[in-house]
């Protein structure tokens, strides 16, 4: 699953206010020619994103590229079960991505369009946040 190796800081405040607006960046298609869009913001934990990633790259069938458009850099803390109130707190527990709306998820290049709508459908399925199929500016549909 998809973790820093090093952090700064191992614990963060939530900051759930801060999740609204657009995506300042990471709203274009980069590298494939196909992706998906995000349409509401929410919180992306690594197993999601490890989860949509094998559904699309099953789809695939190892042809062609998929690139994960996001990281998960925010630590999620937790206190253990059955604990009291206060003493500070808990311990990282896993680590999420902040997605806004607007922000590439998946991209995926070198298949055809039906089989990379297909497969990011798939992946979309496993994610907690609507999402839109996003066509490069410069793809041939004649082609």
């Amino acid at each position: 699953m998809l973790q820093p190796k090093r952090v700064k800081y191992r614990k963060v405040q939530k900051a759930k206010g801060n999740m609204k607006g657009n995506s300042g960046r990471g709203a274009q298609l980069s590298n494939g020619t196909f992706g998906i869009k995000s349409l509401d913001q929410n919180l992306l934990t690594s197993r999601q994103i490890e989860a949509a990633r094998i559904a699309a790259t099953r789809h695939m069938k190892r042809e062609g590229q998929l690139w994960i458009k996001i990281f998960p850099d925010k630590p999620i803390t937790k206190k253990p079960l059955e604990v009291r109130m206060g003493k500070g707190k808990g311990a990282p527990d896993h680590f999420v991505s902040v997605i806004k709306p607007g922000r590439i998820l998946f991209e995926i290049g070198g298949v055809p369009m039906n089989v990379a709508k297909e497969a990011l459908r798939l992946a979309a399925q496993k994610l907690p946040v609507k999402t839109r199929f996003v066509i490069a500016r410069d793809f041939d549909f004649n082609a």
